[in-house]
């Protein structure tokens, strides 16, 4: 009989070894931080005793987000993945969700459809490294002060505030975040969070029409990035910021739908995902 329960630290190298499974290539840490985040809202899958899938959410006020929906091969295709979706579905509904959002396998849109979500647009993940690049004077590093604004000005574009989220990325010392101002405001930032060998980057954000912020925040980060592997999921809409990143020698990795579960809040701004799992 299969039964959902909500995860727990035991259950962290479980999750590492069924996205491995995928080539997710997440680690226990990722785990310990989206249980952090969402400690009611991360759950396990068992048939009896056994585990066999995991889902994650995260609430930001009225939107939420789900990710890391997979289960183990020889219960795909029999109702597993659907009932982890809907008791996600349920629990985001309990902490007053209107709106959730993910990130989907193109080949699996159908699947996300027939529970309710609606294709929103495209991304794409894209694999590179660190550069060398100039960039403009109104760029500059983000000190604790602009905390606020950061939040704000994604709050206006993501449609919530995800303080609970950027505030950890922002304060680890290992992450960078710049910003871009003009006169005395401003118009946009990215966070790149680094690793051992690698980084992310995202989220990013700026104001409607300001592709070239964008580009000059990324190349900001990527200036500091000494080479390292870097990945980024950008809207496949933002042609000047694909552009710059290929001309760079980022390559694509692969493609995801965005879709929505009830209308997006989000507003017509320049967008990077910050993850997959978490938006």
């Amino acid at each position: 009989m299969l039964k959902i329960r909500k995860m727990t630290p035991d259950d962290f190298k479980f999750a590492v070894h069924i996205t491995d499974t995928m080539n997710w290539k997440m680690a226990l840490d990722d785990f310990e931080f989206i249980l952090k985040l969402e400690p009611r809202g991360c759950f396990v899958l068992l048939d009896d005793s056994e585990k066999i899938g995991i889902a994650t959410t995260i609430s930001f006020g009225k939107v939420g987000w789900f990710g890391n929906l997979i289960v183990t091969e020889t219960h795909r295709n029999k109702g597993a993945g659907s009932q982890l979706v809907k008791h996600a579905i349920r629990y985001l509904a309990s902490r007053k969700v209107e709106t959730i959002g993910l990130y989907a396998y193109l080949d699996k849109t159908p699947f996300y459809r027939k529970l309710g979500f609606e294709y929103n647009s495209e991304f794409i993940v894209l694999k590179g490294k660190g550069f060398s690049s100039p960039t403009k004077a109104n760029l500059r590093q983000a000190k604790k002060e602009n905390t606020r604004d950061i939040i704000n000005l994604d709050k206006a574009c993501f449609g919530a505030s995800r303080k609970k989220l950027l505030e950890p990325i922002l304060i680890d010392p290992n992450n960078l975040c710049y910003i871009a101002t003009e006169h005395g405001h401003m118009v946009g930032y990215t966070l790149a969070k680094i690793y051992e060998d690698t980084a992310e980057l995202g989220p990013l954000v700026c104001k409607k029409g300001r592709s070239d912020a964008a580009i000059n925040l990324l190349k900001a980060n990527l200036n500091n990035l000494k080479k390292l592997d870097a990945n980024i999921c950008v809207p496949k809409r933002e042609s000047a910021v694909l552009k710059m990143l290929m001309k760079s020698g980022f390559k694509e990795n692969f493609r995801v739908a965005r879709m929505f579960f009830k209308p997006p809040m989000m507003k017509d701004c320049i967008y990077v995902a910050e993850s997959l799992e978490r938006g």
